[in-house]
């Protein structure tokens, strides 16, 4: 690594947040400093560094945290805010019905809301659900070069058990690694859904008839190809980690999900959410 600190001027400096994203061709990614915004397409190519200045600030409640748990929090947010329950990954256990929600009102704004269950190809084929204002930005963060909705329900709970159905037979995971190296081939995903909702038809109108409800089939969605912003892949990933090596530092080739992808290794952004970062530049 280099350690010629003159090479490189310093752009920015601030609490990271997860990269902001706009679909275009290829997709635009901008790194996130407190309220700056630097369009990182414009540094491929480029030599830049992450220097962590070792303060890490709770995204909810601001206080200074020795470690961020659930991508940002401190300890007693994590304990006690809605959007680290156990339920945000396992949305089928979704206890807002029983009433012991941790915040109604969150609940109400974010799982009593309509959501799409998708599938995906990032790493090969997997299945998905997202809330409708998170398309096509779930996608990109997650490094899909093709995606589709399939069905439309109307809230989270629902959404956690038909994909727990259809993941009978898919994927709900995506191998990171494998979408870092660029190794996923084109599939044709409206033949994969036909195929996943004729297995699972009987199962999912058991669930409609169970909970009283009904799934709306997406049949005229078509396939969203996503192209990124990659120089070259890596044959072989290795990650940084800004809790070991608090300057990360080499040639942008490239970037997708929410990684950058460094000649020197791989940094996941969004894995240090709430850390305070230089960014600097050739």
């Amino acid at each position: 690594m280099s350690t010629d600190i003159t090479v490189l001027q310093q752009l920015g400096c601030g609490v990271l947040s997860k990269m902001p994203v706009n679909l275009a061709e290829p997709v635009e990614y901008r790194l996130q400093l407190d309220e700056q915004q630097i369009v990182l397409n414009e540094y491929l190519g480029r030599r830049i560094r992450l220097s962590f200045a070792g303060e890490i600030n709770c995204t909810n409640c601001g206080r200074k945290t020795k470690k961020s748990f659930a991508q940002g929090y401190c300890y007693p947010c994590f304990k006690k805010l809605p959007q680290c329950d156990t339920c945000i990954m396992a949305p089928e256990r979704c206890h807002f019905h029983l009433g012991t929600c941790r915040d109604p009102e969150w609940g109400e704004r974010f799982c009593k809301q309509s959501h799409y269950v998708y599938l995906a190809n990032s790493s090969g084929i997997k299945v998905g659900i997202t809330r409708g204002n998170q398309l096509p930005t779930r996608w990109i963060d997650q490094g899909a070069v093709q995606a589709l909705p399939i069905l439309k329900v109307s809230e989270r709970r629902w959404s956690g058990l038909v994909e727990r159905v259809i993941g009978q037979h898919v994927s709900d995971k995506t191998n990171w690694r494998t979408m870092l190296k660029g190794q996923t081939d084109q599939l044709d995903l409206i033949a994969e859904r036909d195929r996943l909702l004729a297995l699972c038809a009987d199962e999912l109108a058991a669930l409609e008839q169970e909970h009283d409800t009904q799934f709306e089939h997406l049949s005229d969605s078509e396939v969203l190809e996503i192209n990124y912003p990659v120089l070259n892949y890596p044959s072989k990933v290795s990650s940084h980690n800004l809790d070991k090596t608090p300057e990360v530092e080499g040639v942008l080739q490239g970037i997708k999900g929410q990684y950058l992808i460094l000649d020197t290794g791989v940094i996941n952004i969004r894995k240090f959410t709430a850390y305070r970062v230089e960014f600097s530049a050739v």
